[in-house]
């Protein structure tokens, strides 16, 4: 049985969370603040971590960076903020996807299932080195360099960043994009591929992936 984490101080909500993963077949925990949110994480190593942004103690941000560097773990963050900048603040300190509250029970747990499904199958571990322009990545670490700096991506932006170079006379549909990164197949999570597009391009510079207006997002230069 999997094991879920949630962190989320409105009972309401937590409560909410907690009976639909349970109904789902899910072990779940919960913590309503973040000192105890961390500690739980520490002691029941869970699959996945669903996190609130505004937890007493220490806010959602400082506990994902914690219970990060401890162990990678897929994070889903739960916001009542609807900003770009908060978007990117989130997925910057290693958080996998978001979801703006008030969200949908049914999206959630979609999200969820595809967010462990990601883990389960370790899709790139096999495969090859790839350049696009002067950025290297290498599948088998995970490691990114562009020229003689290394680029620290979080395991979602890695993957987000391989796929498309993985074919860089291809434009992407956002839809191609979540069912290929993220598993989704039902349309939920386009503003996601756009925040970490956004957070790729501020750690790698805007020459490496594109805007094909209308379409989606590519690789490298325009031919």
């Amino acid at each position: 049985m999997q094991r879920i984490v949630v962190i989320e101080d409105e009972h309401a909500i937590a409560n909410a969370v907690t009976v639909r993963l349970r109904g789902e077949g899910y072990e779940v925990a919960t913590a309503a603040d973040g000192p105890t949110g961390v500690a739980l994480v520490d002691e029941v190593a869970p699959d996945l971590v669903i996190l609130d942004v505004m937890l007493p103690g220490l806010d959602g941000l400082e506990v994902c960076r914690r219970i990060q560097s401890e162990r990678p773990v897929p994070v889903l963050m739960l916001t009542a903020l609807d900003t770009e900048t908060d978007m990117l603040v989130g997925l910057g300190v290693g958080a996998d996807d978001y979801m703006t509250k008030p969200f949908s029970p049914r999206e959630m747990v979609a999200r969820v299932k595809a967010l462990l499904r990601r883990v389960e199958r370790s899709q790139y571990s096999s495969e090859k080195g790839i350049t696009v322009l002067d950025v290297e990545l290498d599948p088998g670490t995970r490691q990114v360099r562009r020229g003689d700096e290394d680029i620290h991506l979080t395991p979602t932006e890695f993957d987000l960043l391989y796929r498309l170079a993985s074919r860089p006379d291809m434009v992407f549909s956002r839809e191609q994009i979540l069912a290929d990164v993220w598993g989704y197949r039902d349309g939920f999570g386009a503003r996601t591929i756009d925040s970490h597009v956004a957070a790729l391009r501020r750690k790698l510079g805007g020459d490496v992936i594109r805007t094909v207006h209308g379409v989606g997002y590519a690789t490298g230069a325009q031919s």
